[in-house]
Order: C-alpha cells, then sequence, then structure tokens
C-alpha cells in the first residue's frame, strides 16, 4: 500500500529539533515581534529538510508565538499592549480563582512538590544562562500554581493562556535581568513560594498581585 505524502510520519526528533531553536530564538529576542521567520534559511541552518520545519513552524502556530499569513509565509506574533494587558489579566483572574478555590491547602503530603521542582529548575537554568529553560520552568512554576486547584476544566482554560503569554512573560524576565539583577526574577518567584508556603490565603493573594510579571514591559493595568 502506498503511503500518500500527507501521511507520511515525521521523525519527532527532527520536529522537536526545530520547535526548540526557533522558539528558543524568539523567546530570547533573536527575533522580533513581526520579524519573518524564512523556512529556507532555517532548513539550511538545522540541515534538514522542508518537512519537519514546516511541521515544527505549525506546531509554533498553535501555541501562539508565531503566525501564519497567506501567501507570505510565517512571522513573529505581534501582540499590542492591550492584548497583552488582557491576557496577563486572564492570568491574574484564573491564578486567583485557583488559589481561592485551593487554599488553605491540606496537611496531608507537600501539595506544593510541583511548585518547588519547578522553581529549582527555574534557579539552575538562570544560574547556567540556560534562558531557554528558565522560561519552560517559569511557565511550569505559575502552571503548577493553578494546578493546586485540583480543577480540570481550569488547567484546561489556563494553558492556551500561558502559551500565548509565552513571548512577554520570557522579555519581562530578560529585561528585568539587564536593568536590575540576572537573579531578581528567581528571588520574585522565590518569594511567591514563600508566600504558597504560609497556606494562608490572603497572604498569597497580596504576593501574587505584587509579583511584577509586568514591571519591565512598559505596560500598565487600565
Amino acid at each position: 500500500m502506498t503511503v500518500r505524502a500527507e501521511e507520511t510520519v515525521l521523525p519527532p526528533s527532527l520536529v522537536d529539533l526545530a520547535v526548540r531553536h526557533v522558539r528558543s530564538e524568539v523567546l530570547s529576542g533573536a527575533y522580533a515581534p513581526g520579524d519573518r521567520i524564512g523556512e529556507e534559511a532555517l532548513c539550511a541552518r538545522l540541515g534538514t529538510s522542508r518537512a519537519p520545519v514546516r511541521e515544527a513552524l505549525r506546531l509554533l502556530v498553535q501555541e501562539g508565538l508565531i503566525e501564519h499569513l497567506p501567501r507570505r509565509g510565517f512571522r513573529v506574533v505581534v501582540w499590542s499592549a492591550t492584548d497583552v494587558r488582557q491576557l496577563f489579566e486572564l492570568r491574574r483572574v484564573l491564578e486567583r480563582h485557583a488559589v481561592e478555590s485551593a487554599f488553605p491547602l491540606p496537611a496531608k503530603g507537600d501539595p506544593l512538590r510541583a511548585v518547588r521542582a519547578a522553581l529549582a529548575d527555574m534557579r539552575a537554568a538562570d544560574g547556567c544562562g540556560d534562558d531557554f529553560e528558565r522560561d519552560n520552568a517559569h511557565r511550569r512554576f505559575h502552571a503548577a500554581i493553578v494546578a493546586l486547584a485540583g480543577h480540570r476544566q481550569l488547567d484546561l482554560a489556563y494553558a492556551p493562556i500561558l502559551l500565548k503569554l509565552q513571548l512577554p512573560m520570557a522579555r519581562n524576565l530578560r529585561e528585568e535581568a539587564r536593568a536590575t539583577h540576572r537573579r531578581d526574577g528567581v528571588r520574585r518567584h522565590a518569594a511567591l513560594l514563600a508566600a504558597l508556603e504560609t497556606n494562608d490565603r490572603d497572604i498569597v493573594l497580596e504576593e501574587m498581585r505584587r509579583h511584577g510579571e509586568l514591571a519591565y514591559l512598559d505596560l500598565e493595568f487600565r
């Protein structure tokens, strides 16, 4: 039986390599919002064919990190200041709901284990200058906080917002490191973990209010 071209199974490793490469360049600022991502140039840099590169770009479109323009190819997504504010507002609403639903946490076991693990990964990546892994751990940290509520539909609603916020979240950390000290971003998240460890809902909500996720984006909530 002949396998049609569109049914060909692509090697996951090549797709994963291309996804990681493009995501890393976008989140690092090597590509600016609106910059075109040329397929041919990307194929040449990765030493691979067009098929895995196209699949990687398709996956990144689904994440909301890049967008496809008909007959013009791919470019880094452009969010307006209003888009970014609204996405962070949604993130705040969902995180607040998660905390209000989850706290006080049960005394049994260590419900904060995933939050601690994400912060440890964030600290380790920051220490060795791996911004890509730091950004991944950063998103896992916030996802783990929402997961404390044990609310599957909340997790499903939160996930796409977190993906769309990849770029502004990474930029905020990057600009914070330039303006202050590289480790200040980790310290902010350590302060949030310390608030979670108090098991006091009001303390957690106050620390979340002060978290500073927009401090270095030249944006304000209105």
